[in-house]
């Protein structure tokens, strides 16, 4: 029994052996000095299967992982080929100027404030002109002298960039400007320019005013209302600036910056300052946008009008600080859908339409709103003002939240104006209708509120709603409102009150004709 089961047992382990051996590498390989080489059938074999068996019993049980299998064949047809790598680009080509940008220093400009880069100006613009978008750069930290120049179009392309960081002053030798110029600056029949940065346009006005006798100025018509109350105040006093004249100026003074018959111009963040005669004037455009931007001059400049219009239309001024000696923005014949707004207003002679309608010519202004608007230390506050003898119309003007501060005619309707000592009398008029004056309020030092409208031409629909204007004794005779053919509506009780406003309409006004209507 014994025997029988020895035997039992021996055939067994013979059995499990066989089994055992069958599973093992080395059944089915042959041995190289002391390592094992796996047969190719049987790595062909194991290649296939999963889990413990990826491995031989050499690894103690850790199976490696799987093997990727082979991409597929590729699909019949042609065979893409990637994209030729681009190499980054070189330190030189990184530092390549843009070809977009002219600065006015890599045409020959000096910027030294002595050396006359008027042709550099002129070359950098002709380059400028042949490119869309491009940008004409003036750079900070230069001073430019430069004389009589026009950037002028037609041909040049769209929505240039004058880009000024730097400062441009005018020459002050009087063999620069000939017999004189009605510009020193100027941008002619451009589509989309914008001139913005944070330099200065400086036009050196004083050898101008020094040169010129206050004599061959016009004379605001205001200041005839304006009586000082004993005679230490001069109507026109001294120029507190003197300067060296290399000749004597021409009585033609500039306008600093002129923009003539342009489409969609932006002026933003630079300063204009002690221009000749107007600094920053507006002519025949359309599609005007000034913002952040600022005039300088003193309050007794003659005639240096801050922004002047004319024959423009769709006008935006906002967020500006206007100093001069003259209006900060005036608004002439022609113009149309003007806006301003946020502005801050003196020294000056305050905000005006006009003059319009002198030697007897027609005189169209329509759609006006001027608000949110702070005049301190200025002749006028908001004016209209018209010659006598002219035709047209003034129509749908809004003043509104306006704060004044020292200011000696806050409110002023004017429709005798006369910049001589006399003019003549004339019975035609620029019609004035639907002035509203809405939120006025401040200090005034001679009179708060002064209309005068034509006899044949009263001036109608003119409404008042909450005007409060306190009387600021200073060094002029103060008076009362006044009014003269002025027909309207109080909304509100005024301080001081305005009780010669007419209510209503005039009776027997006279109908406007073709030559009136605009």
């Amino acid at each position: 029994m014994a025997g029988f089961s020895f035997r039992n047992l021996t055939f067994m382990l013979v059995i499990v052996l066989l089994v055992w051996c069958s599973d093992m590498e080395t059944c089915n390989a042959r041995r190289v000095g002391r390592h094992w080489r796996r047969s190719r059938t049987v790595a062909a074999s194991l290649s296939k299967k999963k889990g413990k068996f990826h491995g031989s019993s050499h690894h103690h049980g850790k199976s490696k992982q799987k093997a990727p299998s082979p991409p597929p064949p590729p699909a019949a047809g042609p065979v893409a080929v990637p994209p030729p790598t681009i190499p980054p680009p070189s330190q030189g080509e990184e530092n390549a100027p843009d070809p977009t940008v002219f600065d006015v220093l890599d045409f020959g400009a000096k910027g030294d404030g002595s050396t006359d880069d008027t042709k550099a100006f002129q070359a950098a613009w002709a380059a400028a002109c042949k490119v869309e978008a491009s940008v004409l750069n003036v750079p900070a930290e230069f001073v430019f002298l430069v004389g009589p120049i026009s950037f002028s179009g037609p041909y040049c392309q769209h929505n240039i960039v004058f880009q000024l960081d730097g400062t441009i002053i005018a020459p002050t030798s009087a063999s620069h400007w000939g017999s004189g110029l009605l510009q020193w600056l100027e941008f002619t029949k451009l589509v989309g320019l914008t001139i913005k940065g944070s330099g200065t346009i400086d036009g050196n006005g004083a050898v101008w005013w020094q040169s010129s006798p206050y004599d061959d100025d016009p004379l605001d018509d205001q200041s005839k209302l304006i009586v000082p109350l004993n005679a230490t105040v001069a109507l026109k006093p001294p120029i507190p600036i003197s300067s060296s004249l290399g000749g004597k100026m021409p009585s033609i003074k500039p306008t600093a910056l002129r923009f003539y018959g342009s489409f969609n111009v932006t002026v933003t963040g630079i300063t204009i300052q002690n221009s000749p005669q107007c600094h920053l004037k507006f002519d025949n455009c359309i599609g005007v946008s000034v913002y952040n931007f600022s005039v300088s001059s003193p309050g007794d400049s003659p005639n240096t009008d801050g922004i002047h219009l004319q024959n423009s239309k769709d006008v935006l001024i906002r967020s500006s600080n206007l100093a001069c000696g003259d209006d900060c923005v005036s608004i002439q014949t022609g113009c149309t859908n003007v806006y301003i707004h946020n502005v801050n207003c003196g020294p000056g002679h305050g905000i005006s339409i006009g003059g319009l309608g002198r030697d007897n010519t027609k005189a169209c202004v329509s759609n006006i709103t001027v608000r949110d608007i702070v005049m301190h230390n200025t002749m006028n506050g908001v004016r209209i003002k018209t010659w006598q003898g002219g035709s047209g119309s003034v129509q749908g003007v809004q003043f509104s939240n306006i704060q004044v501060s020292e200011v000696q005619l806050p409110i002023v309707i004017d429709q005798y104006y006369c910049d001589k000592a006399k003019c003549k009398n004339q019975t035609a008029a620029v019609a004035l209708s639907g002035i509203n004056y809405e939120n006025i309020r401040g200090t005034y030092t001679v009179k708060p509120v002064h209309f005068a409208c034509s006899d044949n031409m009263p001036c109608t629909d003119v409404t008042l709603s909450n005007i409060q204007l306190k009387p600021l004794q200073e060094r002029y005779h103060m008076y009362d409102p006044y009014c003269w053919q002025t027909f309207g509506q109080l909304y509100t009780p005024t301080i001081p009150p305005v009780e010669c406003l007419q209510l209503g309409k005039p009776t027997s006004n006279k109908i406007q004709g073709d030559n009136d209507s605009c």
